[in-house]
């Protein structure tokens, strides 16, 4: 089903979408931004009246603004993930979390910029969000706990696993003689490791490190990359319940890190002269039962927003898959409403937007606040609005509040 990278690729695949009109300046006041991936829940869940997260659906949301219809792109992680930091819409593999460490075979591209081919790792002529900085001269870093706790899984910056081999990611590890913290790194929540254009460049090494980086970087705006992502381990996210280590993981566990963490990034000088701080979840949870012929059933309702589009690569929609024991039902291909949460010192706190966005609306803020040269893939969708367009958003302007 994976095949190598056709040579030809490089003279098919387009560049980015022209920024609109107005959008784009990259003058305005938010020259940091922070993003917090965390993991697998639903809107209901996480920020309804018994949320197990009370730091994030009470504190931040009061001190923020609370995106109600913001949407995951899709089943499971790591297609979510992709669409952050590059437009790009699924593959069978990363709609699958790429259990084999496979090469993109592209076959050409569409109009709107989508790879069309199957395979996990991108040919270094699809773009990413890095890539823009790079040519704008701004920074980016991406930090991910727990990434070279195990050396023999991967490597401590720009860990990944080796090409067309297998994912050892895919699980947490416990605590061991040679892991004694554990390892609860997963590949596939780290996106810059996906993209020849970064895996094949020394900026990998460099900025694709372990989140024990970050409160080093935070003590001076100029050592603050302007595009900070951060990826928890499988506990801390809220992937994992119980976790490896004994912590409960789940909500509760995604809760504490948020408390140990948005702290010192609030405390920070880059995030006080010019910050904004994104925490969301790649996708909604799964509905389980079981399964009359044994194992368990997860069906994903797969609600998206936005006009989103499936891509070139996936099958038409309804679709079943069986791994092992799971039967998983997905009805449509979008990732669900997960929700997210802004916080900045330029938006008043305790405000609510009910605009829909979802992942390629984050690219696009992300591209709108950095003054890039156009929008990548769907983020350059026609009509996707991103949060601080004017005219488009219920959010309020991004201004001095406090």
């Amino acid at each position: 089903m994976r095949t190598l990278l056709a040579l030809t690729v490089l003279l098919l695949l387009p560049t980015a979408t022209p920024a609109a009109p107005g959008v784009g300046a990259g003058a305005g006041p938010v020259q940091h931004v922070f993003v917090i991936v965390l993991e697998n829940q639903g809107y209901d869940v996480t920020f309804g009246a018994h949320s197990q997260a009370p730091y994030l659906a009470a504190t931040l949301v009061r001190s923020g603004v609370l995106l109600t219809q913001y949407f995951g792109i899709g089943h499971f992680s790591l297609d979510n993930y992709l669409a952050m930091i590059s437009g790009q819409a699924a593959s069978p593999e990363t709609r699958d979390d790429c259990e084999n460490f496979a090469e993109f075979a592209a076959t050409g591209t569409t109009a709107d910029g989508q790879a069309i081919g199957r395979g996990c790792v991108y040919p270094a002529a699809i773009r990413t969000l890095p890539d823009q900085l790079l040519s704008l001269h701004k920074s980016w870093r991406g930090y991910m706990e727990d990434m070279g706790n195990d050396p023999a899984r991967e490597a401590a910056s720009c860990g990944h696993p080796l090409l067309g081999g297998a994912d050892l990611t895919q699980s947490a590890e416990p605590p061991s003689a040679d892991a004694p913290a554990g390892d609860q790194y997963a590949a596939r929540h780290n996106p810059f490791v996906y993209f020849h254009s970064i895996i094949d460049s020394a900026e990998c090494a460099r900025n694709v490190v372990n989140l024990e980086r970050l409160t080093q970087d935070l003590a001076a705006r100029q050592t603050t990359p302007n595009f900070v992502f951060i990826s928890p381990n499988l506990c801390h996210d809220g992937h994992d319940a119980p976790c490896t280590n004994g912590e409960p993981g789940g909500l509760k566990s995604a809760d504490a890190f948020l408390r140990r963490w948005v702290p010192r990034i609030m405390a920070s000088p880059a995030y006080r002269q010019g910050g904004l701080i994104v925490i969301t979840f790649d996708e909604g949870e799964a509905q389980v039962t079981p399964n009359p012929a044994g194992g368990k059933i997860a069906s994903y309702d797969g609600a998206k927003c936005c006009h989103q589009q499936p891509g070139p690569n996936l099958a038409p929609f309804p679709q079943t898959a069986v791994d092992r024991d799971w039967t998983f039902r997905f009805k449509d291909f979008g990732g669900d409403r997960v929700g997210a949460v802004l916080v900045s010192p330029f938006l008043k706190g305790g405000e609510v937007s009910r605009t829909p966005f979802n992942h390629y609306s984050l690219l696009k803020t992300l591209e709108d606040l950095y003054g890039t040269d156009g929008h990548l893939g769907y983020a350059g969708q026609p009509g996707l609005v991103g949060f601080f367009e004017r005219g488009a958003s219920d959010l309020p302007a991004l201004e001095r509040a406090r």
